[in-house]
């Protein structure tokens, strides 16, 4: 049995209460908090800045599991960190110099990790897995919660575990977008084993029972 995180995603939660929200799923039982950072111009939407991360960080221990969906990603960097962040995660798409960066990251504490949109291919990031913690696929076109996962991502996922497992790396393979009950095992058969969810969370009434369900399917295969 492999080892599962899970990772709800605050952007599904109740904003006006998020600091009963984040305590929600730590008690719950997540393994990290997803925090989905949009700048308006990578991605459509304009989310949260490091000023939320610092204001939620007291409210849990679990690992802050930081998404920069943003262009100029090294411009935020240090403010995540000082902010709180465990982990930070880029994409390989908005960074001219991706290596930089991810040392960045790595040199100020925290764990890095790279991010690819439906797209774009994984032999992108085959140069950077020797400075990479986390690999982070996305299963749906970024933006938006409650889209539904784009099956032709599995593939991917199987190709990255094996580039993963040919270079020895050690790093999270992470799938974000569309991850439910009904796709989970679809994503954990073909290699992942930390998986983002905010509406298969967020959206229920009993978040532990939720966690433990997708941890559960995600173990099994």
């Amino acid at each position: 049995m492999k080892k599962v995180h899970i990772a709800p995603s605050i952007l599904s939660a109740d904003f006006a209460n998020l600091e009963k929200e984040i305590r929600a799923i730590d008690e719950g039982g997540c393994d990290w908090v997803h925090v989905d950072v949009m700048d308006g111009s990578f991605v459509p939407p304009i989310t949260i800045g490091d000023n939320i991360v610092k204001a939620i960080r007291p409210h849990t221990e679990k690992v802050m599991d930081v998404h920069l969906m943003v262009e100029h990603p090294e411009t935020q960097v240090e403010a995540f960190v000082k902010a709180g962040a465990d982990m930070i995660t880029i994409h390989q798409e908005t960074c001219v110099h991706l290596e930089r960066t991810l040392q960045l990251i790595r040199s100020l504490g925290c764990k890095a990790g790279v991010s690819l949109c439906p797209s774009t291919p994984v032999s992108t990031i085959k140069n950077v897995l020797h400075c990479t913690d986390l690999v982070l696929l996305m299963s749906v076109n970024p933006g938006y919660g409650g889209q539904s996962y784009i099956h032709a991502v599995t593939d991917k996922i199987k190709e990255t575990r094996a580039m993963l497992d040919a270079a020895g790396s050690s790093a999270f393979l992470h799938v974000d977008g569309g991850v439910s009950p009904k796709t989970i095992e679809e994503a954990s058969s073909a290699g992942a084993d930390s998986f983002v969810a905010g509406s298969a969370v967020y959206n229920t009434p009993d978040y532990a029972a939720a966690i433990a369900d997708l941890r559960a399917l995600a173990e099994k295969v």
